[in-house]
């Protein structure tokens, strides 16, 4: 039989993802290929954040590691579709609009306008499009009808409209669960004493259902639209699936988000989908990041451990956040601390030190050493294997280790630091942290006109006057590093 796939194909040394569906690494294919895209169009969706506070550390991890990969794909030559939801009707947002005695719907734009710009600020610009649960409202009750009309979901008079797991046979084949463990699965709009299952979930609630004292959704303040069955807003998995179908169809190929989304809401989405469209898989490919964790807890608003990414953006790079991202693999947890965080800031110097010593204006050797230092192999590899950034960013500090032995021996050409320059441009394309958001660290005038002083100050032996001065730029946050050309001002990170 002879072989219908693309040349690319049969290409060593490609891609490998592990995926929770088959919990294995898997060749990254896409599901539906076309040959004129020689197999390497790939749709991605991951699910974004619910707008009613703003945004923290948690987030950032999995948005820059998805920014990360999508970029990386792309430089690989994926053809790649990036598109996020954005929650802006839920229970958190109109009890957050309650108390604040606020607009439920003027509130999510407000809170989505401060997600974005901090996705802007952490340089993750990898999403194509970003889709608002209510502006697909005519989607999700398209989807919730087709349902009924099947015989996957019932009606509650009164209350609301829900999937019955019952009927769908591999309920749980993401996380593992059966149709018995799903009492975690319930929040409070699935809540309901006439479900026929536990682990029903509510696809469509009426307006004001179920509301109590204690969940302060004050009547008339929750946001509704029309629907066959009622007034009413969507339930919390529905509206993924309904953007998502519009968008790419029934099935996709990358599906990603945080671990703590594989249940109940990735399973509740496989449910929906794939009992409404009668085709399987949904998603080939299932990715899910770790959590940021503090003294090992996730960080989470509920828990109140969390730190804004506006918080940490006042105090710190985002530079320094991506590195800290990438240094652990997108699957593992990282535990927040100001230690890990002084260590990823010292690693950053280093990088920059390196940066800098490359592209200074001496005189390299000629020819420069018989063995030349080509990381790109090694590199490539580890992030073909799952991508493996922290085995990338070892990778990348052997090298910097190695040029600057080489320049300190006086062995590496003009032509060899090109080289590494011009890979290390080719790797901050999706990592980031190299070169881009460098020149927001421009020196103020007033740190030079500091440093000039100084420098005065020296000529004339008033070495007092000279370190008081150094001391004040290094409250400002630059310090300042003498050699024989002079003298250099570098940020402290």
């Amino acid at each position: 039989m002879e072989n219908s796939s693309p040349p690319w194909y049969d290409e060593p040394n490609m891609v490998k993802i592990y995926s929770t569906l088959s919990r294995k690494k898997e060749i990254l294919k896409p599901l539906v290929r076309q040959p004129a895209d020689r197999g390497k169009k790939l749709r991605l969706f991951v699910c974004g954040v619910t707008v009613y506070d703003f945004s923290h550390l948690g987030h950032a991890r999995t948005y820059i590691a998805f920014d990360m990969i999508a970029k990386y794909l792309r430089q690989k030559g994926y053809n790649i579709f990036y598109l996020q939801n954005v929650t802006d009707i839920d229970d958190k947002i109109i009890q957050r609009a309650n108390e604040l005695g606020e607009d439920p719907k003027k509130l999510a734009r407000r809170f989505e306008k401060e997600y974005r710009a901090d996705m802007k600020a952490l340089g993750v610009s990898a999403v194509n499009t970003y889709a608002r649960a209510t502006d697909h409202i005519a989607e999700i009750i398209n989807q919730v009808r087709r349902l009924l009309k099947k015989g996957y979901a019932y009606e509650i008079k009164g209350d609301g409209i829900y999937f019955d797991i019952s009927k769908f046979k591999e309920y749980g084949k993401l996380s593992g669960r059966t149709t018995g463990q799903t009492k975690d699965a319930v929040s409070r709009i699935d809540e309901s004493v006439s479900k026929r299952n536990k682990g029903d979930f509510a696809l469509w609630k009426l307006d004001g259902s179920g509301d109590s004292p204690s969940t302060s959704l004050r009547a008339g303040t929750v946001p509704a639209w029309p629907s066959p069955w009622g007034a009413g807003r969507p339930g919390w998995h529905i509206e993924d699936t309904a953007i998502t179908e519009k968008f790419f169809g029934p099935q996709y190929d990358i599906h990603g988000g945080a671990q703590d989304l594989i249940f109940p809401h990735h399973e509740a989405e496989i449910t929906q989908m794939e009992s409404v469209s009668g085709k399987k898989p949904f998603v080939k490919y299932w990715m899910h990041t770790g959590f940021l964790t503090v003294k090992g807890e996730k960080m989470s608003k509920s828990l109140g451990n969390f730190i804004t990414i506006r918080d940490f953006l006042e105090h710190h790079s985002p530079r320094l956040l991506r590195l800290l991202v990438a240094k652990s693999h997108y699957r593992s947890p990282i535990d927040y601390s100001e230690e890990i965080l002084q260590q990823s800031a010292n690693e950053l110097q280093k990088i920059d030190e390196f940066v800098d010593r490359l592209r200074e204006k001496s005189n390299p050797p000629a020819g420069g050493s018989k063995s030349k230092i080509n990381p790109k192999l090694a590199f490539e590899r580890a992030l073909e294997d799952d991508l493996n950034t922290p085995l990338a960013i070892s990778i990348l500090f052997d090298l910097i280790r190695e040029g600057n032995t080489r320049m300190d021996e006086g062995k590496l050409s003009k032509a060899e630091r090109k080289e590494i320059l011009d890979f290390l441009k080719e790797i901050d394309e999706f990592f980031g942290f190299i070169f881009w958001g460098r020149e927001k660290q421009a020196v103020p005038a007033e740190i030079k006109k500091l440093a000039e002083q100084r420098e005065a100050y020296r000529r004339q032996g008033d070495f007092q006057e000279a370190d008081a001065l150094r001391a004040a730029m290094q409250k400002r946050g630059w310090t300042i590093e003498d050699n024989p050309s002079g003298w250099k001002l570098k940020k402290l990170v």
